[in-house]
């Protein structure tokens, strides 16, 4: 798998292919409930810094068990857009009130296509370059923990995985990450693999045509 370096060179590379790809947004929601995603990009290693570099890496959480919904499950930082708040503050906000990490707007390098949840939400996401060094700071009432999961595990050879349930006619995808010691499931593994496909490999691909796992669309 190839190694991507926590670098200016990649952070450009992610604004520049971001920047080129068609990005499907719906203007509204209808009755869904809006919400925002983070890609948030840092280094692999929590001690790296800009004089001792480190692969890149995306944060990933794993939502604590008092929440009301999706309890314990594999998430990416983010959550519903308040009422007269746009997406990209509301990325902005969830990574502070999750992980302690106050970035700014010019931190945002793109976002990728809208997803529509089983569960009744319309998810962007936005890719996020976090500094060097990245200090996490999760909150406990909504985050249990959090990894740092270095980009080439997007690329392993044995992902995505793609099967089929009885509930859908549409393909379920999912991949598998180390080190974790199962599997991310849609709608964070459509998320991924379509930054995956659009940033790492440069592919316009689109993945709206992939479901959820039964048990995620409550």
């Amino acid at each position: 798998m190839r190694s991507w370096p926590y670098s200016d060179a990649l952070r450009l590379l992610c604004a520049d292919r971001l920047a080129g790809f068609s990005a499907r947004h719906r203007g509204d929601p209808g009755e869904l409930k809006r919400a925002a995603v983070a890609i948030a990009l840092a280094p692999a290693e929590d001690s790296a810094s800009v004089d001792r570099p480190s692969e890149a890496a995306f944060l990933l959480t794993v939502r604590a068990a008092t929440l009301r919904a999706h309890r314990g499950q594999l998430a990416l930082p983010g959550g519903r857009v308040d009422a007269d708040e746009t997406v990209a503050a509301a990325a902005l906000r969830e990574l502070d009130e999750e992980l302690g990490i106050l970035a700014q707007p010019p931190a945002i390098l793109g976002a990728l296509d809208d997803y529509e949840t089983r569960s009744g939400y319309l998810i962007t996401p936005l890719v996020i370059w976090l500094p060097a060094p990245s200090i996490l700071r999760p909150n406990p009432a909504e985050v249990a923990r959090v990894y740092r999961v270095p980009l080439s595990e997007l690329q392993r050879p044995d992902s995505p995985e793609i099967f089929a349930i009885a509930e859908s006619d549409r393909p379920v995808i999912r991949l598998p990450l180390a080190p974790l010691s199962g599997h991310v499931n849609a709608p964070t593994a459509a998320v991924l693999y379509q930054f995956r496909e659009v940033v790492l490999e440069g592919r316009p691909t689109r993945v709206d045509h992939f479901d959820q796992p039964s048990w995620a669309w409550r």
